[in-house]
């Protein structure tokens, strides 16, 4: 066969990988920058206000991708240990088996399973284990932006909401002298690969 009869198909077979390219998108994988990463917290105390606390030690990825945000898949983890509620003893007693058990359970883990939503707003479901115990939770995310950084890298950032029953994980000392039910805000900057 003639050399000249293959280019037909060859043409044939570069528009079609063209094609497929093209019409198939791509997830980004983002790593959370622990600097400008934070998990807080607010918990009720005595009926009579809410003490505010955070996590300083927080890592973790997720893959995006903005023309498909329902295969949205988030991996978080945040460090018991560094536990912050701005006064020493409390932390201490915080890290304690009253509490977070932080020697036996050095990290709280959540792993989405599922997205609804669109790319800028939306509910991020997945497994919350804490304490040793697994839970399905929800959560609000909002995309704050995106774009390129002064260092020649790309970000994101999002504001995830919601709030979580202690008691649920195990964690039920001194309810409802300290309230059950805590509210958490967890405020990501992330970075592209």
């Amino acid at each position: 066969m003639n050399i000249h009869n293959f280019k037909p198909v060859i043409a044939g077979a570069s528009l079609l990988v063209t094609s497929f390219f093209s019409s198939t998108s791509f997830a980004d994988t983002f790593n959370v920058d622990p600097v400008h990463s934070i998990a807080n917290f607010s918990v009720g105390h005595l009926g009579l206000a809410k003490v505010q606390g955070r996590f300083n030690d927080v890592s973790g990825s997720f893959s995006y991708d903005p023309t498909k945000p329902e295969n949205t898949e988030v991996t978080i983890v945040i460090n018991a240990n560094s536990v912050d509620s701005n006064h020493d003893k409390r932390d201490q007693h915080l890290r304690s088996p009253d509490f977070f058990d932080a020697k036996q359970f050095p990290k709280i883990v959540f792993k989405s399973t599922q997205y609804t939503g669109n790319k800028s707003l939306g509910l991020i479901e997945g497994d919350l284990t804490m304490h040793g115990i697994t839970k399905k939770m929800t959560f609000s995310v909002q995309v704050i932006g995106e774009g390129n950084d002064p260092w020649g890298g790309y970000r994101m950032g999002a504001l995830v909401t919601g709030s979580v029953k202690r008691s649920e994980f195990g964690i039920d000392y001194f309810i409802p002298g300290v309230s059950d039910e805590v509210s958490v805000v967890f405020s990501v900057e992330a970075i592209r690969q």
